[in-house]
């Protein structure tokens, strides 16, 4: 006998970090023969980002914590009531079984209204360090899973799965092959959705001194919407060949051409390198909440799959002598890539949709 079908809820809203790895479990779910509604908060990036979602949404507007006291903190307060009474009415209108929170502010209105209902839940964290909104919900969780086995230390007492984080759509690594080094490093430079500009005033600058030491680089660089003319500037200034882009459509294939990424260290960013078995130099975004970015990269260096620089320690000098590294010992790109293959932390979403279908289903 087949199990009956249930009504998913997935709220998913905020960054990017949060939206796709919940689209892909959402859309896992679906594939299931489940009815899975999307819970957004309303904002245009969202809806550009689940363009191809052929599923119910809902949108509560909702906003990010504002902790301390300042002029917006009783506005913010007042906002989040006001997205916990709003997600409280229409889960109560159609209460789904099950409720898959991703984290993020996004997530507080409707997963309050779960607690409030009795509706069980599931939460996902992508970071180490668990954020504010998981860490409020994760004791009535049914179950929290994690991308980072680590995450159980701050989580203890509470049911913990080791599920990775759910690549997004389009994302494919199967048992791909490091591509062979030849002589010339394939750098591939992200600064995240919209870009990193430390990474874009330095890296042409730091190219350039590894083109003047003979050696060569073929560099794509996602420099983000606001910054992609200035670095293709910086880099025609300096002479370097480079492929400077706002953002890459598809991104499996320019993975599996890459050695080497020098980049930010968010949690989808670290699973997917490491899905692909991709080592990188890790520069944590240094303003991020509690450091989490520096947490994450930590786990990869801890492997022996990634480096770490300090925004405030990367200069055209070091980094130049950093990748020259590289050519003087091409065998340590083959051990960080198995190193970082070995993570498990990007995965198939599979293993989180099955934490909801149990969450979900009656006790017997």
């Amino acid at each position: 006998m087949s199990e009956p079908r249930l009504h998913i809820a997935v709220a998913c809203g905020g960054t990017g970090g949060h939206l796709c790895p919940g689209l892909a479990t959402a859309a896992e779910l679906k594939a299931r023969g489940h009815r899975v509604t999307l819970w957004l908060t309303g904002k245009a990036r969202e809806r550009e980002a689940a363009a191809e979602w052929d599923g119910a949404v809902i949108d509560v507007p909702s906003e990010g914590f504002q902790f301390g006291w300042h002029p917006r903190s009783l506005l913010t307060v007042a906002r989040l009531a006001g997205a916990v009474a709003r997600g409280r009415g229409r889960m109560k209108k159609d209460r789904p079984d099950v409720v898959l929170a991703m984290g993020s502010y996004a997530s507080v209105g409707p997963l309050a209204a779960a607690r409030m209902l009795g509706v069980p839940i599931v939460l996902h964290e992508a970071n180490v360090l668990p954020g504010r909104a998981n860490a409020l919900f994760a004791r009535t969780a049914a179950c929290v899973g994690v991308t980072f086995e680590e995450t159980r230390h701050y989580l203890r007492g509470r049911r913990v799965v080791h599920t990775g984080m759910p690549l997004r759509r389009g994302l494919n690594p199967g048992r791909t092959e490091p591509p062979a080094f030849e002589g010339v490093l394939r750098l591939l430079v992200m600064g995240g959705s919209r870009g990193a500009h430390a990474l874009n005033e330095t890296l042409p600058h730091a190219l350039a001194r590894v083109q003047s030491r003979g050696h060569r680089v073929c560099v794509t660089h996602l420099a983000g919407d606001e910054d992609r003319d200035g670095t293709a500037a910086r880099y025609g200034e300096a002479g370097v060949e480079h492929d400077t882009r706002a953002f890459c459509g598809d991104m499996d294939a320019l993975y599996r051409m890459t050695h080497l990424a020098v980049c930010r260290a968010g949690a989808s960013t670290c699973a997917e390198l490491s899905a692909y078995g991709i080592p990188a130099l890790f520069v944590p975004y240094p303003h991020a909440t509690a450091d989490h970015q520096t947490l994450n990269a930590r786990q990869l260096e801890k492997r022996a799959a990634a480096d770490i620089v300090a925004q405030d320690q990367l200069t055209p000098e070091w980094l130049a002598d950093y990748l020259l590294s590289f050519f003087a010992r091409p065998e340590r790109l083959q051990r960080m890539s198995a190193a970082s293959r070995g993570s498990g932390i990007g995965r198939d979403p599979a293993a989180l949709a099955d934490l909801v279908e149990e969450a979900g289903r009656p006790q017997p």
